[in-house]
């Protein structure tokens, strides 16, 4: 039983807003599938994504979800998502999840 199901069973008259509805069924939309590129910067590994066509607050947003969920660090600079270490196949993972095309570059 997750928390909107607790909700409902402690608040059974409540209905959501439209505001709330429609911040959940926001979808992410792209023309071109976002590149997902391992380099090395220094001996260390990264994960870069770029080629998301949307808003730049909705990249950021993505940005910090893959760091959360990941449990790693990393910036958003210059339209791009800079994730530390090598996390490809979970990001493509996230991403296709979401609704996203992802390519693979590099290795």
């Amino acid at each position: 039983m997750d928390l909107q199901d607790q909700l409902k069973n402690l608040f059974p008259d409540h209905k959501l807003s439209e505001e709330a509805k429609k911040e959940k069924s926001t979808i992410w939309m792209q023309d071109a599938p976002i590149i997902c590129k391992y380099e090395k910067r220094k001996g260390k590994p990264i994960t870069i994504l770029e080629g998301y066509t949307g808003a730049d607050s909705d990249f950021k947003k993505l940005a910090k979800e893959l760091k959360t969920k990941l449990s790693v660090g990393g910036s958003f600079k210059d339209d791009k998502i800079i994730i530390q270490g090598d996390y490809r196949d979970k990001i493509m993972k996230l991403l296709q999840d979401k609704g996203f095309k992802v390519k693979r570059v590099g290795g």
